[in-house]
């Protein structure tokens, strides 16, 4: 376990979305990333929630809350031992999170290894 205040995990999250291509991030729409410190019941590493974009039309989707994908901080860094660990799976869960955000599934994203 490698441990990071919750200042640096941030730092590490909003580094891994400016990372993320130019084209990808453009087309993010109405999204909010938190930091919380673990998932109740569950071990996850990220949960996106919300409604994808390829499930959004123009009369079904106005004045909603943004969409949240939560980073779960003591999650990630339990299975770390160094803060490139940390910063490489938080820029894997945040693409994988950001991956359900433009409708891509769980057993999809296996396929493509980001899971």
């Amino acid at each position: 376990m490698f441990s990071v205040t919750n200042e640096r995990f941030e730092e590490l999250a909003n580094e891994a979305v400016a990372s993320l291509p130019e084209e990808l991030k453009r087309e993010i729409d109405n999204v909010a990333i938190i930091v919380a410190d673990q998932a109740p019941g569950r071990a996850l590493f990220g949960l996106y929630e919300g409604i994808p974009l390829t499930k959004r039309g123009p009369i079904s989707y106005s004045g909603v809350m943004p969409d949240r994908i939560t980073l779960y901080q003591a999650t990630i860094c339990q299975v770390c031992s160094n803060e490139d660990e940390v910063k490489a799976q938080i820029r894997k869960t945040v693409i994988h999170e950001i991956a359900h955000h433009f409708g891509i599934s769980d057993p999809r994203l296996s396929e493509l290894g980001w899971s």
